[in-house]
């Protein structure tokens, strides 16, 4: 049975600290929604699946899958060496280099790839959470 934010966590969270879901849920959202619209040098594109397809892909790699979600988008999507930096800055930081922050999206501006950092440790923070309060909820019933 998944285990959600939106359905199980956010709730939670809010019974045992009052407010503290609002807060990241909102801070969750802010950083899911956050777009120019633009991939490299193309305007008015909708990044929707993008940001998506590595929000899933880091749950994913935490162990975290949903039923509801095709994951072939994120082998579309998300090139080889994207993965990678991605899950090096989300299960080893510390081995993260210039060299691997250089390696990915070469096009890109330094602003998209700074958004991918935010998408990544959004995730990653959201799917710890998740561990944890599913943990709580067993212990609670």
């Amino acid at each position: 049975q998944d285990y959600t934010w939106e359905d199980h966590g956010y709730s939670l969270i809010n019974r045992l600290y009052p407010d503290v879901g609002q807060l990241l849920d909102e801070k969750f959202q802010v950083v899911y929604n956050l777009t120019y619209n633009t991939m490299a040098m193309h305007c008015g594109v909708d990044t929707s699946m993008l940001r998506r397809a590595i929000w899933n892909y880091v749950h994913c790699i935490f162990g975290i899958r949903y039923d509801d979600y095709n994951y072939g988008e994120v082998n579309q999507l998300l090139e080889r060496s994207l993965k990678i930096y991605i899950k090096t800055v989300a299960c080893y930081p510390e081995k993260t280099t210039k060299r691997t922050y250089t390696r990915f999206w070469r096009h890109f501006k330094h602003s998209e790839k700074v958004h991918i950092n935010l998408l990544l440790l959004e995730a990653r923070m959201q799917a710890a959470l998740l561990y944890a309060l599913r943990a709580v909820t067993r212990y609670m019933t």
